[in-house]
């Protein structure tokens, strides 16, 4: 059976440009056929009202929906129609979604929270496209080393294997933090593990200045620099994030999980070993 996974990306947080990526890194995984439609930096309700419905329209077995903020009206209004379409259906977005678990889960819909998945500062006095890009490009290089993004597609790899197999599905109920990131990172070297959880911590951290300079503070005086230190503690994140994989690879430890050629996951360490 090829499993059929819809990706609906409205707004963006860091785990945005590479979730449908995670399931399929080599382009040859046999048992998935992936779709994906967005509508790119934009989540208001009427962009969801218009990209939701031609989702659903392609026979999907599951669908997932990745936004900032699970709770704001663009969200809501995703989650109101998956929950009332028959397709199982998972969220995924950043710490304010925390707030709205219980009603995603009366709403029938599962939901991955990604703690270190920050607010950008989106003062327009800040954030240009270049530092857009390049704190995006920070805040995938945190998730990708502390191993929440290996905890992501390991619980989508599962349920993609349920649902091949004809089984009836538990949707997650997963808020990931560092220590079940960096559990995810199965790290060797006991430095490497405490890096990996100062990356996620800080950026985890990062989020409530952004929160604290994008809506609370009104002057430019101070939420300038509010936003800026925000980036550089995810800066920082990144650099602790990439030294903790380092560290690893001194060790030749660094922990693999590739994907196998029946879209079964495989795991390896020493890097001249093959997977299996």
């Amino acid at each position: 059976m090829v499993v059929k996974i819809g990706v609906i990306k409205c707004g963006n947080i860091g785990t945005s440009p590479v979730i449908d990526l995670l399931l399929d890194e080599r382009a040859d995984r046999p048992n998935i056929d992936v779709r994906v439609i967005g509508s790119s930096a934009k989540m208001n309700p009427e962009q969801v009202e218009d990209v939701v419905p031609k989702m659903l329209d392609m026979d999907r077995d599951l669908v997932i929906f990745i936004s900032p903020n699970p709770g704001a009206p663009g969200p809501a209004k995703a989650r109101e129609l998956l929950s009332e379409s028959d397709v199982p259906s998972i969220i995924i977005g950043d710490a304010p979604g925390k707030r709205v678990k219980d009603e995603i889960e009366k709403q029938g819909l599962g939901y991955i929270i990604v703690e270190a998945d920050p607010m950008i500062g989106a003062r327009r006095e800040f954030l240009d496209p270049t530092e857009m890009a390049s704190f995006n490009a920070d805040v995938i290089k945190v998730l990708a080393c502390t191993g929440a993004y290996r905890l992501i597609h390991k619980t989508l790899d599962d349920l993609i294997s349920d649902l091949e197999a004809g089984k009836e599905i538990e949707l997650p109920k997963l808020i990931i933090d560092s220590e079940k990131a960096v559990e995810a990172g199965e790290f060797e070297n006991p430095y490497a593990k405490a890096k990996a959880m100062a990356a996620y911590e800080i950026a985890a951290k990062a989020a409530d200045l952004d929160v604290k300079g994008c809506f609370m503070v009104q002057d430019p005086e101070k939420y300038i620099p509010i936003v800026a230190s925000a980036h550089e503690m995810v800066s920082i994140a990144a650099k602790l994030a990439s030294e903790a994989r380092e560290i690893e690879k001194s060790n030749d430890t660094v922990k693999r999980t590739p994907h196998g050629k029946k879209g079964e996951l495989l795991e390896k360490v020493e890097l001249m070993a093959k997977p299996k």
